[in-house]
């Protein structure tokens, strides 16, 4: 429920009478009262009248009665509104009774979530990190919100480094290598196979034949192929598993499976008249892309020799996406470095036609994890940490401190709180900084179970959880609500915003801002539980202050859940 909004459409129609046409009243939070607006500020310069006047005059016009309980004229023609505490409390009383949480279903468009992507016969590294979480997070929202959400994990399983690794697959006898990949130890078969090429013209010369027999089909090459891709993708899903994210098997969709598709896309590109030739690839040119120096920029469709580069699959799976799913919104988790690229493939696209409205396309982009020393993190010889080991890590940090904070816990509960709180916790770290922005990875801060983290809210779920286990009470979301003290007041403000951010936050995909929310939820609950005795106050006030309790524990568990982070029961 959106009390901006609310009074917007309250104000907007008084506004209009005085203007003669409608008018932005312009309202928003304030120090001074619970919201203001300056809309006659911006009108006095159109009407040529003082503000203040406008103002009073809008004040004459107003429906105010039921929604606030004082509209004080004030400066040079602010408008202070305050909310009613009858009206106040309705609004919580109807989100309690409402299982959305006054969040409600979108018209539903098809959205396809293109996120994680990582390649076969690699181990995933922190590099994949921030694509799979901030890509699950808007996955799990949308779906919320009821649209259908295709999840697309773009795996890189394609192109000249396969005939590489499928020799190398070969040398020691396929049965050998393929016992060392089902060990997971992809990162040490993918290097072995490269020093191998670097080193060995017989070597090179086998694996160049070897890419050319892959992409001509040859029978006995696709088997190898398939069962790099195979041992590839049960890795990946015991990674995912680990971190708690929605991906599935079905949404593997590998470079290979657009391979019959790249041909089309040429030849409409050229019917199109789109395709020129520039140093003996076809490229297309889309408005807008320029160099440094000024040049136009190509988009190279298809290589010099024949071959097709990124571009080509990025255009076909925009094709894809919108001619034969039917998708309206694609979004694209991938790194800030890669904004020109996509920039050029959804101009490319929109000139094919591929691309048109209602279907748009989004490049969620995002910056890097860094180290304490304000570096790329790396690992301490050097290299990319692989994700594993940092969840791992993770995970055992937090099942300590879960060991020595709540010592009643038994093995397999502090386990699970373990694994929560540490997932919990490397995820929120991501999703509660500016996307557009790098940061560190700092364990210290992100395990604290002070300030805006993970154990912080999870720790604060789990506390209102306690209240009704230790009374053995439910609450009951009919019970009338009573806002008595300040601190009521507050958080009644705070859980009726809930619906507000979650609507700005699908469509911006600035997961920071709900976040946000969410930890000032926390706090205003914390103050509100020092202030207000629950199960000590007596009759309606009690019954009022469990509803309340119960309300802010399910926004705390939806707005986590939509962040990809579970809430335990005890801590």
């Amino acid at each position: 429920m959106d009390l901006e909004q609310l009074l917007t459409d309250r104000l907007a129609p008084a506004f209009a009478t005085v203007a003669g046409a409608p008018v932005d009243p312009v309202v928003r939070r304030s120090p001074r009262a619970d919201f203001q607006s300056d809309g006659a500020l911006a009108l006095a310069r159109q009407l040529g009248r003082p503000p203040r006047a406008i103002a009073a005059e809008v004040l004459q016009h107003a429906d105010l009665a039921d929604l606030c309980s004082e509209v004080e004229l004030s400066g040079p023609g602010f408008l202070n509104l305050t909310v009613a505490d009858d009206a106040l409390a309705g609004m919580v009383s109807a989100l309690a009774t409402d299982p959305r949480l006054g969040v409600p279903v979108a018209a539903p468009e098809t959205v396809v979530v293109d996120y994680s992507a990582p390649n076969v016969a690699k181990e995933m590294h922190v590099g994949h990190l921030r694509s799979t979480v901030i890509g699950d997070a808007a996955a799990r929202l949308l779906e919320w919100l009821g649209h259908r959400v295709l999840r697309a994990n773009h795996l890189g399983d394609w192109g000249t480094p396969f005939g590489m690794l499928i020799e190398h697959l070969v040398d020691p006898g396929e049965a050998e290598a393929a016992q060392e990949l089902s060990m997971g130890d992809l990162d040490s078969f993918y290097k072995a196979a490269r020093a191998k090429f670097d080193a060995d013209e017989t070597f090179r010369e086998r694996s160049r034949r070897r890419v050319v027999a892959l992409q001509g089909g040859d029978e006995a090459t696709l088997r190898l192929w398939r069962l790099l891709v195979e041992q590839s993708e049960r890795y990946f899903l015991t990674v995912y598993d680990r971190l708690d994210v929605t991906l599935t098997e079905r949404d593997f969709h590998g470079e290979s499976s657009y391979n019959e598709l790249l041909g089309p896309v040429v030849e409409e590109l050229e019917r199109l008249g789109l395709l020129w030739e520039s140093e003996g690839a076809a490229c297309v040119f889309p408005p807008g892309s320029v160099g440094r120096d000024g040049a136009p920029l190509p988009l190279i469709v298809r290589k010099s020799d024949g071959g097709y580069g990124y571009p080509a699959t990025d255009l076909a799976a925009i094709r894809h996406r919108t001619g034969t799913l039917g998708a309206t919104r694609l979004l694209y988790v991938v790194g800030l470095p890669q904004r020109q690229h996509f920039e050029m493939v959804y101009a490319a696209a929109t000139q094919a036609g591929w691309l048109a409205p209602p279907a748009r396309a989004e490049h969620v982009g995002f910056g890097s994890i860094l180290g304490s020393d304000g570096r790329m993190l790396r690992s301490r010889a050097g290299g990319s940490v692989k994700l594993v080991g940092l969840l791992e890590e993770a995970i055992a940090r937090a099942t300590r401190l879960a060991r020595e904070r709540n010592p009643e816990l038994g093995e397999a509960e502090s386990a699970e709180v373990g694994r929560a709180v540490g997932i919990g916790a490397v995820k929120y770290a991501d999703l509660s900084s500016d996307r557009h922005r790098d940061y560190v990875l700092d364990w210290e801060r992100m395990l604290s179970l002070d300030g805006n983290t993970a154990p912080y809210l999870q720790y604060a779920y789990s506390r209102i959880r306690s209240i009704f286990r230790r009374a053995e009470v439910t609450a009951r979301p009919g019970a009338g609500i009573a806002l008595i003290e300040p601190a009521e007041r507050a958080l009644a403000f705070e859980l009726v915003g809930f619906g507000k951010v979650v609507g700005e936050v699908a469509e911006s995909l600035e997961f920071h801002h709900l976040a946000g929310y969410l930890y000032r939820l926390a706090a205003t609950f914390s103050t509100f539980y020092e202030r207000c005795p629950v199960l000590r106050a007596d009759g309606p006030v009690r019954k009022s202050r469990l509803v309340l309790c119960d309300l802010t524990a399910r926004v705390l568990r939806q707005g986590l859940y939509v962040l990809g982070i579970r809430t335990p029961e005890r801590m």
